[in-house]
């Protein structure tokens, strides 16, 4: 009996947090949501299988169709990148940073990356995964708004300094990285340009960011599910000639993984097609609301950095709440509210203040996909002024608001299709 109960308290637990994540705004800027096709095809016989290698290369018997759904996953998302290699099998974004970072690091060899307080992600510094191969990293140095790398200072460093290899992309990351400013003197000292596209990748497949592969980046690794509305995995791409893809192959497979979870590929596959239908509308909504969003708290008192160069160009906004107690503070008191993101450090935060930074980052592609236009992102602004600023209680507002916003766009969910029947949606696609 007692495993009974331990059963349906499980149960339970995942029924409390479906109904409650569904009545929040989720501004976390490293999730997203699949549609109900998506998520639909997830537990099946595929979750208990094993396919270790390349399709038609496996070293289990009974792979044939996920041989095929791999497949067609790859050929859709080459389509997408417009690149030659791809690899689907890493199982998360840091997973594919780790199977392209061990075949190109060598001990002692110097990597330059974004800082921490920077927007580097933590799997490129000491502690993560490029710790594990050298600990000579150092930072890019950055212009004075902190939100750029410093060309210039950086090109100085670069004939100084022996670096290596070159991680670009950050975590808290509003505008592009300078790749092709620099890729031409990696090329000319040898310097593997690396390019970690984790938040950026739906708008990287929307065409509405920075092409890391066509400006100079060697290779790309990214996750799947922030601004790419898929499962939660990992991808690695290139155009790199055919024998040093072999290198990240190997890096991929035996290197960081063994089976690459089946029961989420099938899941990216059809996520995949999704994006080649309404990717590039979804992206351009996503910097739309991003943009919107930061200018409405701009409005109403909020500070909100990077206004000189327009706040954002990616799903991301970043706010300094060192006057409202802090990142942790305003983050825990929003989520008291239904209101979902997380502290940030900001350009120049000592890293002592990383248990509470003076930022909070924001992200608008999960709340994009939920169809909230520039209307919506006004209202999410007044929310967040009668929280943080007026002192008043607003979950049960959010609750109500949050009731309209059930239906996943860009999506061949049947709740999505009947929408897209009306003048309503269809003005409000040609407006995007």
């Amino acid at each position: 009996m007692i495993y009974q109960r331990n059963i349906e308290r499980i149960e339970e637990l995942v029924k409390t947090q479906n109904e409650w994540r569904m009545s929040t705004i989720n501004l976390i800027a490293s999730e997203n949501v699949m549609s109900k096709r998506a998520r639909g095809v997830m537990g099946s016989d595929f979750c208990h299988r094993y396919a270790e290698g390349h399709p038609g290369e496996r070293y289990y018997q009974g792979t044939e169709i996920i041989d095929e759904i791999e497949a067609r996953v790859k050929q859709h998302l080459k389509s997408l990148f417009d690149c030659k290699h791809l690899d689907v099998r890493p199982i998360s974004g840091t997973v594919a940073n780790d199977a392209v970072f061990s075949r190109y690091i060598k001990p002692g060899d110097i990597v330059m990356v974004n800082s921490t307080s920077g927007g580097g992600h933590i799997s490129h510094h000491r502690h993560g995964s490029v710790g594990k191969y050298s600990s000579n990293i150092i930072n890019f140095p950055l212009t004075a708004d902190g939100y750029h790398i410093d060309v210039k200072e950086t090109i100085n460093i670069l004939q100084k300094v022996p670096v290596k290899v070159m991680i670009m992309g950050k975590s808290l990351y509003l505008f592009p990285d300078p790749v092709k400013e620099l890729a031409p003197i990696c090329r000319e000292n040898g310097i593997v340009l690396i390019y970690d596209a984790a938040h950026v990748l739906g708008l990287i497949a929307g065409k509405r960011f920075q092409n890391p592969l066509r400006e100079g980046a060697q290779v790309v690794n990214a996750s799947t599910h922030k601004t790419f509305f898929g499962s939660q995995r990992g991808i690695i791409f290139s155009n790199m000639k055919d024998s040093d893809w072999a290198k990240i192959d190997k890096g991929a497979f035996p290197g960081s993984s063994s089976n690459h979870h089946l029961d989420t590929l099938v899941s990216l596959a059809i996520t995949t097609f999704e994006y080649m239908v309404f990717g590039e509308a979804y992206a351009e909504q996503v910097i739309r609301n991003a943009k919107a969003l930061a200018a409405a708290l701009e409005a109403r008192g909020f500070n909100v950095e990077a206004k000189e160069f327009g706040y954002t160009e990616s799903h991301q906004v970043a706010v300094n709440v060192k006057e409202l107690g802090g990142g942790d503070e305003v983050s825990r008191v929003l989520k008291d509210n239904n209101i979902i993101l997380n502290m940030n450090l900001l350009p120049f935060d000592p890293l002592g203040k990383v248990s509470n930074p003076s930022g909070i980052r924001i992200g608008v592609q999960e709340m994009t996909r939920f169809g909230m236009q520039e209307r919506e992102m006004e209202m999410i602004a007044d929310f967040m002024k009668h929280c943080l600023m007026d002192g008043k209680f607003v979950g049960d507002d959010v609750k109500d608001f949050r009731k309209d916003y059930q239906v996943i766009w860009y999506s061949f969910d049947e709740d999505f299709i009947s929408l897209e029947n009306s003048q309503q949606l269809r003005s409000s696609h040609v407006e995007a």
